[in-house]
């Protein structure tokens, strides 16, 4: 069930509701005027005109009384059917369980923020949802096959997904677009792509958004309409694959790294604002972190946006710039220690 359907399902609900409220109301106020009931009276006669339990009347009714009373059940003989079929749906095809459902979910997406959004749930969009889950990086998925919704609703993850056209302003809403870090564009057709990108940037002009694409050309529109990352997946397996000719080894090992559930090595990135007080504008020499963690600092990402491969030891740590950090799982967990440490002895 989409969203539409979702709203859709809650508006004959309440259309049910609304018209069953009407019906009892019409009874008593006829009954008030036609046999000049008092409202309790008429209340009781409607009640089991209504539900025609054949309870006794409070008196015997008038003529005009009988042809009222006769209108009234007419009238609601429809109401009830279509109230009992509604109700009945709710039951039988489980839309009382996916009501309660979506209310849970739609409740855990309104904590959300500064969280990511993956618009997509096909190769590419699966492996940032596997990377995000492995991460524990809060996200929001927005898809709108039902084969593949199925399949997140049976997954043992708790995704946050929307079913739902991304290209649709209102899914990116409630997605809460206007609050979330990043967007990752993974459908599969450029066109699609290229319409969440204009929408998401328009919505939300500080977001980061990264898009995937087919065709140079898509690529050069994905940036003009806002996109800060185009990838091309298919121009860079042809890269790799050519870069298996001239240089194999250093693309076994890259590709060694990149793959964060068979290997034991991984990046980080240490940015100047998330870093301790102390540590900032520091040195990667006077950081010391390869001789107390073991990982190496092999990229520096300055504020312009520029990066120095193996920087210099007097390398220093600035505002907006950011090192690049390679090592094991278990240096990673040696480095965050390592911080922490830095972070305590700053609070004492």
């Amino acid at each position: 069930m989409n969203l539409y359907q979702y709203r859709g399902s809650l508006l004959s609900f309440r259309n049910a509701f609304l018209l069953l409220l009407m019906g009892t109301s019409v009874g008593i106020v006829g009954f008030m005027i036609v046999e000049g009931y008092n409202l309790r009276e008429a209340i009781y006669m409607t009640i089991i005109t209504l539900s025609t339990v054949g309870f006794q009347e409070v008196r015997p009714l008038s003529p005009s009384g009988q042809i009222f009373a006769t209108l009234l059940i007419l009238l609601n003989l429809g109401i009830f059917a279509y109230g009992i079929s509604v109700v009945t749906g709710y039951i039988v095809r489980g839309e009382l369980f996916k009501k309660f459902h979506l209310n849970m979910i739609e409740n855990k997406i309104a904590k959300l923020d500064q969280h990511i959004i993956v618009c997509g749930y096909g190769r590419y969009g699966r492996q940032v949802v596997d990377h995000l889950l492995h991460h524990s990086i809060p996200f929001v998925l927005i898809e709108r096959d039902e084969e593949k919704i199925k399949q997140i609703q049976s997954s043992e993850e708790k995704i946050l997904y929307i079913e739902g056209d991304a290209t649709n302003d209102e899914n990116l809403l409630a997605a809460k677009l206007k609050s979330a870090k990043a967007l990752i564009s993974a459908l599969p057709e450029d066109t699609d792509n290229l319409f969440t990108v204009i929408s998401a940037r328009q919505m939300n002009p500080s977001i980061n958004i990264i898009s995937r694409c087919a065709t140079k050309r898509t690529e050069r529109k994905l940036k003009q309409a806002g996109a800060n990352h185009v990838i091309m997946p298919d121009s860079i397996g042809g890269f790799y694959m050519a870069s298996l000719i001239s240089s194999p080894g250093a693309v076994e090992f890259f590709s060694l790294i990149s793959k964060e559930f068979e290997s034991d090595i991984g990046f980080e990135e240490m940015s100047y604002d998330n870093m301790p007080a102390q540590c900032q504008d520091q040195t990667i020499r006077q950081l010391r972190i390869r001789k107390n963690t073991g990982a190496n600092i092999i990229g520096l990402r300055e504020p312009s946006g520029n990066f120095i491969v193996n920087p210099e030891p007097d390398s220093k740590l600035a505002p907006g710039s950011s090192f690049i950090v390679l090592g094991t799982n278990k240096q990673m967990t040696k480095l965050k220690t390592y911080l922490e440490a830095f972070q305590s002895a700053d609070g004492q």
